[in-house]
């Protein structure tokens, strides 16, 4: 599935990259641009960035429960990941385009 179409990027490559990134540092806060920056791309429009965030806890939750790290830690690290999406969610992304049309 094409999670970016500015930059053509499929959502395995993203996988791919979160797991990459968390094998080398499991608790690291990984961020969309971080994500980017490891596919040598950059957000053009940023659209995208709210399923990319998503993709991050997703892949990460699935990351920490096949580990054997210490729940506490797994929780502590989530909370940090989902405030992600008060940071690109959706909603915010959607004020900063409508502000931008011509009236």
């Amino acid at each position: 599935m094409l999670v970016c179409q500015c930059n053509m990027i499929k959502q395995s490559e993203i996988e791919q990259t979160i797991i990459g990134l968390l094998d080398a540092d499991p608790w690291q806060l990984i961020v969309p641009a971080k994500v980017y920056h490891a596919l040598s791309k950059r957000g053009r429009c940023c659209g995208c960035f709210p399923n990319v965030v998503e993709t991050i806890i997703r892949v990460t939750e699935e990351y920490h429960a096949r580990s054997e790290a210490n729940a506490v830690e797994i929780v502590s690290h989530l909370d940090r990941v989902r405030s992600l999406r008060g940071q690109y969610g959706s909603r915010r992304h959607e004020r900063r385009t409508t502000s931008h049309r011509a009236a």
